[in-house]
């Protein structure tokens, strides 16, 4: 059955998903025009919408109601440009002609082309669960080239309503996604990242309501962006009232220029509407991804250990062989070794680049390790950050002009690092290479791929400078798919620093995520919090580390923080050899628990019971058919301060649910007075509760 209705005597299409609906028809000018965005409307409703209009009073403003679906200057349009060129003769409006439109496979293409000059443009749409996909195709049918300023995916619009506000994140390295919930101001908002990466500062999504959505209720509509580079999303409220977003790849003063038949395609730019709350779409777009994003949608992630924490640069073939036995021994499923296993790699200003075992600490190279890692019934996994060089090594004392610099400017290193350009089809080929000699000839199960700087001088002397910033993430995509299909089994971390490349065009090309370098517990409350508003637990790499923290020096209780950890992919990443017999016992049991509740956790719906910004007391719930996973995590706070519990959801309210213990709970009274757990003292505490439907 198609997803598409197509009404041709109003020139509408109308787009329905389970639970709602889209609309969008062309005006007298062949303009695409925005028409509905929310509950399920037929085809005939949807006809009704498009016929109300709303005039303006004046010529100073746009006429009419109804929102551009890819706004362009031209006209009497004012406001934010989705698609800005520039031709030869100086000419930047743009006016449309209609070039029909047709149904390839799952997704409605409509073509339009520009009345005078060489430009086609195709708007795509597609149906996927609860989600629509929407993204824009250009060619150049001319001899000549001209300037492309800005090329978004797809602008969207908010129904009107008497209130406006904007959902997104910011943060920064070692706390990233911080949500804010703010009114949405008259004027323009712009969230953006200028780094070559989606970025720590804010992730590329928002969500938009009309002031009044709670977690559990009210009309949210969201939109993310597939991109893993630098973006853009623009935010207009008028002084009337309206509310549309546009948002695609790069940023202000980066443009390309498209060459006589040349085809540019953006970004899928995603978008959803929810009718529950944040929490409703949020649990959609864990779907979404799980379902239709991720490369391996059925499978459990393994339980991890990275020896990181533990040895820092001092890796060797004797450290990580011991170090993979003790994780063996708490019921590790995957051994990853982290920086420092290749080239002059001893600290952070040298070898990165030289991709190959240092002799002196594997001198019988990696194939020693992998065997014993493998022998412990464990997979074996290695890092590595194939996009970035260190001045002092081999390979840019060889290719100097291999990494992004500009003509007559300074290279400046972060991280004691320089970035290779990817953009070079040089650059990309002797990367995909190494990596897939890398993982054939050691028997490599997994990488985690890093990333631990932005882009700085992103040139390329006598090439196209623009296009550097969308080519090289477009070639990282290319490598990845590559890899993938020549090693099937071979699985993939992304990760930037941790969450600095966070977005649905990686998670499409990697198995989970390493969401943040903090391994702090009570930070990554925070933090999962802010991860889990769009992506799902089951992409979320966390570890459990030592207490006192490494980089915060916070100490917490062993359960604290396998609890806190367990909530998404667990992953273990302390010094084993300095915890006691009484720590690795524990540990080993809730390895054990994990493992029983990993599909529930992976795999289920998410249901957040509490905000950690307001409450000391927070709670996130798991729903896997009759299996339902609690977890409770108390943060320092006054001696026997009260709490209330929080009420559990998305149970059957006849339904009677036995915990771990064989009390037996009726599904109404959790949702309405919820769980009641005690904590002693003031301290971190935590616990998890299982319950299983009896009845």
């Amino acid at each position: 059955m198609s997803l598409v209705d197509h009404d041709p005597e109003h020139r509408l299409w109308l787009l329905r998903s389970p639970e709602s609906s889209y609309a969008f028809r062309l005006d007298a000018d062949d303009r695409p025009r925005h028409v509905h965005w929310g509950p399920p409307l037929t085809l005939a409703q949807a006809t009704q919408v498009a016929a109300r209009r709303n005039p303006a009073d004046s010529s100073f403003d746009e006429p009419g109601d109804e929102r551009q679906e890819l706004p362009a200057e031209g006209g009497a349009f004012f406001g934010v440009s989705a698609l800005a060129v520039r031709y030869e003769d100086g000419t930047s409006a743009l006016e449309w002609r209609y070039d029909g439109f047709a149904l390839e496979d799952d997704t409605l293409v409509v073509r339009l082309r520009d009345r005078h000059y060489p430009l086609e443009v195709s708007l795509h749409y597609r149906v996927r669960g609860a989600v629509v996909e929407r993204w824009t195709t250009l060619r150049n049918t001319g001899d000549s080239e001209f300037s492309l300023l800005r090329t978004d995916s797809a602008a969207w619009t908010l129904p009107r309503r008497d209130g406006a506000r904007l959902s997104r994140t910011s943060g920064a390295w070692s706390a990233e996604y911080g949500v804010l919930r703010e009114p949405l101001p008259v004027g323009e908002t712009t969230l953006t990242s200028r780094r070559g990466t989606s970025s720590h500062q804010v992730n590329p999504w928002v969500m938009l309501d009309a002031g009044d959505a709670t977690e559990t209720a009210g009309e949210v509509w969201s939109t993310a962006l597939a991109w893993s580079g630098s973006w853009r999303i623009t935010v207009e409220r008028t002084h009337t009232g309206r509310v549309t977003w546009t948002g695609g790849f790069g940023h202000e003063h980066v443009g390309w220029r498209l060459q006589p038949g040349e085809t540019w395609e953006t970004p899928v730019f995603a978008g959803l509407y929810a009718a529950d709350g944040f929490g409703g779409a949020s649990r959609r777009w864990h779907a979404y991804v799980r379902e239709l994003v991720q490369p391996h949608p059925g499978e459990l992630r393994p339980i991890v250990y990275n020896s990181w924490e533990a040895t820092g640069w001092d890796v060797d073939e004797r450290t990580e062989t011991e170090l993979a036995a003790a994780a063996a021994e708490l019921g590790a499923e995957l051994f990853v070794m982290d920086d420092g296993w290749f080239g002059a790699r001893t600290g952070d200003t040298a070898g990165l680049g030289d991709w190959t075992p240092n002799e002196q600490r594997f001198p019988r190279g990696l194939r020693p390790l992998a065997d014993a890692v493998h022998a412990h019934g464990m997979q074996f996994g290695l890092w590595v950050e194939p996009e970035m060089v260190n001045p002092d090594s081999d390979l840019y004392r060889a290719h100097p002009d291999w990494v992004l610099h500009m003509a007559n400017r300074e290279r400046t290193t972060l991280r004691n690092q320089l970035v290779l350009n990817f953009a070079r089809p040089d650059v990309a080929d002797w990367a995909h290479k190494w990596l897939d000699r890398l993982v054939g000839d050691h028997g490599i199960d997994y990488l985690k791929w890093d990333m631990n700087r932005a882009f700085t001088e992103a040139g390329w002397p006598g090439e196209d400078a623009g296009r550097v910033w969308v080519d090289h993430i477009r070639a990282v995509y290319r490598i990845l798919d590559r890899l993938r299909a020549d090693h099937p089994n071979l699985r993939i971390q992304g990760c930037a620093g941790g969450g600095g490349r966070t977005d649905l065009g990686i998670l499409a090309r990697t198995d989970e995520i390493w969401a943040s370098d903090n391994t702090d517990a009570a930070d990554r409350i925070s933090i999962q919090h802010g991860y889990g508003q769009i992506y799902p637990a089951g992409t979320m790499s966390a570890w459990v580390t030592d207490s006192p923290n490494p980089a915060t020096h916070r100490e917490a209780p062993l359960s604290f923080r396998f609890h806190v950890a367990m909530a998404g992919v667990l992953g273990l990443g302390g010094d084993l050899p300095r915890w006691s017999a009484e720590e690795l016992a524990e540990a080993a049991s809730l390895v054990a628990l994990y493992k029983e509740i990993r599909p529930v956790v992976q795999h289920g719906a998410l249901y957040r019971l509490a905000d950690p910004a307001v409450s000391a007391l927070t709670a996130v719930q798991y729903v896997l058919g009759d299996s339902v996973v609690v977890f409770f995590w108390r943060r320092p706070t006054e001696f026997a301060r009260p709490f209330t519990p929080p009420r559990l959801q998305g149970l059957e309210p006849a339904g009677r649910y036995r915990d771990q213990d064989g009390v037996v709970h009726d599904g109404a009274v959790l949702m309405s007075h919820g769980l009641a757990v005690d904590f002693p003292g003031s301290g971190y505490a935590s616990t998890v509760v299982r319950l299983t439907r009896a009845g």
